[in-house]
């Protein structure tokens, strides 16, 4: 949800007009509009080379890959999910905020991979080789916009997520 949607349902929510900071916020929204726009299409282009690129750099790393198996299928699938983060990005660049990567790129991510099979780490190196050929394909003010949504991805997947069940009480099943 872009900046000035919340601004206007909060400000609806609660019944009234949008106060004078956050009418700043929505003109400083409108001043970077065309850059943010730009920035998107340009990512956009770039997409395509940014995923073949990165997948070759994480095949050198990571050789022994389901999507490095000769199955294509399994390979067009890790392509099309890299490529969908990629336009998560561009969404977040065009909402002016990390809401669309919060809410629908990182929400269960680590459980979704962890639940197809696919380590963690294999996935991590993946978006590592994504955010260095970004940095390649970009100039450099306009990978700095983009690769702190890497990052944000990155750091989703290092994370320690919640104890499994039972893990916590396994002292208390033993002493039982």
């Amino acid at each position: 949800m872009s900046i000035v949607k919340q601004i206007i349902l909060n400000a609806d929510e609660e019944l009234r007009y949008p106060t004078p900071g956050e009418l700043k916020a929505i003109r400083r929204f409108c001043a970077v509009g065309e850059q943010q726009i730009r920035l998107a299409k340009t990512l956009a282009q770039c997409a395509p080379k940014i995923v073949e690129e990165g997948t070759r750099t994480f095949w050198q790393i990571c050789p022994r890959t389901p999507s490095n198996s000769g199955n294509r299928r399994k390979t067009e699938a890790a392509k099309r999910d890299m490529s969908w983060y990629i336009r998560l990005i561009s969404y977040c660049l065009l909402a002016g905020n990390d809401q669309p990567l919060r809410e629908i790129g990182l929400l269960g991510m680590k459980d979704l991979y962890t639940n197809i099979g696919i380590p963690l780490d294999n996935i991590l190196q993946y978006f590592r080789c994504l955010r260095a050929e970004a940095i390649t394909q970009l100039s450099e003010a306009d990978a700095e916009a983009i690769i702190p949504y890497f990052d944000q991805i990155i750091q989703e997947l290092v994370r320690p997520g919640p104890a499994y069940f039972g893990i916590k009480d396994r002292s208390v099943s033993q002493a039982a």
